[in-house]
């Protein structure tokens, strides 16, 4: 499965936001100035050719849903994230994000809260 482009990108947000959506569906979750109808149609023409849509059809209207969801997408984009500027090291990235300085504490507190968890989830697993 390829990388989406930009435009491609927005669009599938618009998708996995509506579930199953008609292509004036899509249209219609655009700010103004929306982009050209035409345009809309070509970018999901192109991302059921890339197999990210599949339709179903009723008479001459398609209505699109995602054939993966956001959070698979997301966890592959960071994985390619993190293979390709963290020498495949989650602990690297992690580093990164408590080494920005426009952290606060508050939010190195809650990632804090969230390792000390999945911790303790693991932790019980291997009980």
């Amino acid at each position: 499965m390829n990388d989406l482009t930009k435009a491609e990108e927005q669009v599938m947000q618009y998708v996995w936001k509506l579930k199953k959506s008609f292509l004036k569906d899509i249209v219609e979750q655009f700010p103004e100035p929306k982009p050209a109808y035409t345009t809309i149609s070509t970018v999901v023409r192109v991302l059921v050719r890339k197999e990210f849509l599949k339709y179903d059809s009723y008479g001459k209207v398609r209505q699109y849903y995602a054939t993966i969801s956001k959070d698979k997408y997301f966890n592959r984009h960071i994985k390619a994230v993190v293979s390709n500027f963290f020498n495949d090291s989650s602990k690297n990235l992690a580093l990164f994000f408590t080494e920005k300085e426009d952290m606060n504490l508050t939010e190195l507190e809650k990632m804090k809260q969230l390792i000390a968890h999945k911790i303790e989830i693991l932790k019980e697993k291997n009980d």
